[in-house]
């Protein structure tokens, strides 16, 4: 390549770059056709890449768009005892949980778990208060958008928010957690469901948990089936196909008489999902 056309694309990109900061910048869309540029020439790597197309992506998105719902929301009810809720906390291993009063929709407060420990010292806990450890609970409306909303959790030292519908009834929770996963990928700890090596793990009554990352491959060879790994090589990337975009949390669909439940995921991607084969 001659020092003339060298020069000639340093100074394309260059001011292909200088768009970004200029007073008319360009819109968003250039912007990601600028940054993937930038990846093919290895400027930035892929990861790299993914958390700045995660971030602007962040913008454009909505509380609704990631929230859990409220059905899958684990939550304690001020009225019952320490015995009482106790297992559901060491279940779920979250560290917050919404306490609700006698209305479907009263949010008291918020209780972290952390809050209970100093409890485990006390013999007698016939005295316990849940009123006594509650934090105030934040509340965000659905259409609050993502890049707001974590400003605020930054601003607030939040990490759980209540979403409210537009009835100001209960509608589900946003963590803070929720919302960095959108710019960096899933964030996984020693107690999500998917902790271990094995893709692939028989339940109870012929349901298995499958990675959606597991591949074609090895899901055939475990359930000899025979899906095609010609197009995809996870059995996520087929079931993703088959919804036409990203499926939520428990859609289902079923596909060469077996059925694929959505349990874990997020509007980028699945990562969890519960296989069960259809006679």
């Amino acid at each position: 390549m001659s020092d003339e056309q060298s020069n000639s694309q340093s100074k394309s990109w260059l001011d292909k770059l200088s768009t970004i900061f200029s007073d008319d910048p360009n819109d968003r869309q250039d912007l990601k056709e600028i940054l993937r540029e930038a990846a093919e020439r290895n400027v930035v790597d892929a990861e790299t890449l993914s958390i700045l197309e995660g971030a602007l992506q962040v913008s454009d998105m909505q509380v609704r768009d990631i929230m859990v719902p409220r059905s899958q929301v684990v939550s304690i009810k001020a009225e019952d005892s320490l015995q009482e809720f106790l297992p559901a906390i060491i279940e779920s291993a979250h560290s917050r949980f919404p306490v609700m009063g006698e209305g479907q929709d009263e949010v008291l407060g918020i209780l972290l778990a952390k809050d209970l420990l100093p409890l485990t010292l006390n013999e007698n806990c016939d005295d316990f208060n849940i009123q006594d450890l509650l934090r105030a609970a934040a509340f965000v409306p659905e259409s609050k958008r993502l890049n707001i909303l974590l400003k605020e959790f930054r601003a607030t030292r939040n990490h759980m928010a209540i979403v409210a519908d537009e009835f100001g009834g209960i509608a589900g929770i946003i963590t803070i957690e929720d919302v960095l996963e959108q710019i960096v990928g899933e964030i996984e700890d020693e107690h999500d469901q998917d902790d271990d090596d094995s893709s692939i793990k028989a339940l109870d009554n012929n349901v298995y948990m499958v990675k959606a990352l597991t591949p074609i491959e090895d899901f055939n060879d475990h359930f000899a089936t025979k899906f095609d790994d010609k197009e995809f090589d996870t059995i996520g990337g087929i079931v993703v196909q088959h919804f036409g975009r990203v499926p939520e949390c428990d859609e289902a669909i079923t596909i060469n008489n077996w059925r694929f439940k959505v349990v874990n995921g997020n509007s980028r991607r699945i990562n969890l999902m519960e296989v069960t084969p259809i006679d």
